[in-house]
């Protein structure tokens, strides 16, 4: 039995497709099941349950005799989001908790961290765990993550085999309810679609051309084949880059979308919201070269035929992985 926190979420419930296309069918979905937009995402998998967050740790120590391995999907997510209480509980205690479980009950571990812990970038995007204290995020869901990373690093007792994996900026399906959180290939579409033209922040830095932001797009179908991996090899324990490896620009992305539209491109720039601008990241790109050390050799997915099966594939008709 596989666990996925967070499965009705993006990720999660590809994941989720992903480990039913691999043949593993006994696979339990954990969330809080309260908005119907996300449960659509977990429409036509096969899963042998669905367990209410609030009470899965009571279920796992109920069932942990039958549970092979968990995947800690679960968090919010919200970089807008301002209270450090909301993802104190959600992001720090819970993911402890999780941990500690897997400890007690001897489980192997993957869960969710974030390329949001780089903030700037000042010192890089490496994952070696010696640059990871020096890491300075921008607002409290990037803190959170870091909270957490540095929390596990110096824990004495560790899950038998653990992963944190820092997701870089992912698209793809299934990402419908995200709202103002959801890809800017998602809401390049929407904005295509509507108006036939696509709006990009201009740059208020001298150095960076409008357009020209750099960031670390990767599909959603990669970073699920990578966990996939990772869960069948339990290698080394640690935390990981999950990116391309190469960041591209924001007009790289919108020019793609407009490409798989089969639309001419018209492309606007605004100014970046003031409430953000000081926040705003320039540029990201991972540091791969731990994974693949770890023997990861699959080529990740370029950024225009990602989104060009994202949008030929799902988007035109609202279709769902």
């Amino acid at each position: 039995m596989i666990i996925v926190t967070g499965a009705a979420g993006f990720i999660g419930s590809n994941l989720v497709a992903r480990l039913n296309a691999e043949g593993y069918r006994d696979v339990v979905a954990v969330d809080d099941f309260s908005r119907e937009d996300k449960n659509r995402n977990l429409a036509g998998k096969e899963l042998t349950g669905k367990v209410h967050r609030d009470e899965f740790f009571t279920w796992l120590s109920e069932n942990h005799r039958f549970v092979q391995f968990i995947f800690h999907l679960g968090a919010r997510t919200d970089t807008a989001e301002f209270d450090r209480n909301v993802f104190r509980v959600l992001n720090i205690d819970y993911s402890r908790r999780v941990w500690e479980d897997c400890i007690r009950y001897g489980l192997p571990l993957i869960y969710a961290s974030s390329a949001a812990t780089y903030g700037r970038g000042e010192k890089g995007y490496d994952d070696d765990h010696r640059l990871i204290p020096e890491l300075k995020p921008l607002n409290p869901y990037g803190e959170s993550k870091q909270v957490f990373d540095m929390w596990a690093l110096e824990q004495e007792k560790k899950p038998y085999f653990w992963a944190g994996l820092k997701f870089f900026n992912v698209y793809g399906p299934n990402e419908y309810h995200k709202g103002r959180m959801a890809s800017v290939v998602l809401h390049a579409w929407h904005q295509i679609s509507k108006t036939g033209e696509m709006k990009l922040f201009r740059s208020h830095r001298p150095d960076v051309k409008d357009g020209e932001q750099k960031r670390d797009f990767i599909y959603v179908k990669d970073v699920t084949d990578a966990m996939v991996w990772m869960m069948q090899q339990r290698k080394h324990s640690g935390i990981y880059n999950l990116g391309t490896g190469r960041a591209r620009t924001f007009l790289d992305l919108a020019r793609s979308v407009f490409a798989a539209a089969g639309k001419p491109e018209r492309i606007r720039f605004i100014d970046t919201p003031e409430d953000i601008r000081d926040k705003y990241q320039y540029f990201t790109e991972a540091r791969v070269e731990k994974l693949q050390r770890e023997g990861y050799k699959k080529p990740f997915t370029s950024l225009e035929e990602g989104i060009r099966q994202y949008v030929k594939e799902f988007l035109i008709e609202g279709r769902y992985e």
